[in-house]
């Protein structure tokens, strides 16, 4: 966060609730590399050869998502969703007559603070 910005005294649950929700996406975003290119099994494809280049664009066949691979896809969407919710509707952002994208902003990167801080 630049040095100029303003200091934001937020409460911890909300920087709580902010540093889960990086994580939860993290966490989220490294599980969907792990599985199929689709949800529900599709065909592979080749496309054509592009102009002044040997690449071919395509996909392998795709069996798509196992039940529990979708169980926990959807597990990972409800979480995301309720700490969103959680960050975005908490009682802090009423308390602010002004600056409130700012402080949105400088919520995003409070526990970067805490680790520069820990370190």
């Amino acid at each position: 966060m630049p040095k100029n910005s303003p200091a934001f005294d937020f409460p911890q649950d909300l920087r709580d609730a902010q540093l889960s929700l990086h994580q939860t996406r993290a966490a989220y975003e490294q599980y969907a590399t792990t599985l199929p290119w689709s949800a529900g099994p599709m065909p592979g494809w080749e496309g054509e050869k592009q102009l002044h280049s040997s690449y071919r664009s395509g996909k392998p066949d795709s069996p798509g998502y196992t039940e529990e691979q979708a169980s926990e896809l959807a597990r990972f969407q409800d979480e995301l969703r309720r700490l969103s919710i959680e960050v975005t509707t908490h009682p802090y952002w009423s308390t602010l007559d002004s600056g409130v994208v700012e402080a949105r902003m400088a919520l995003k990167h409070a526990h970067e603070e805490s680790e520069d801080q820990a370190a």
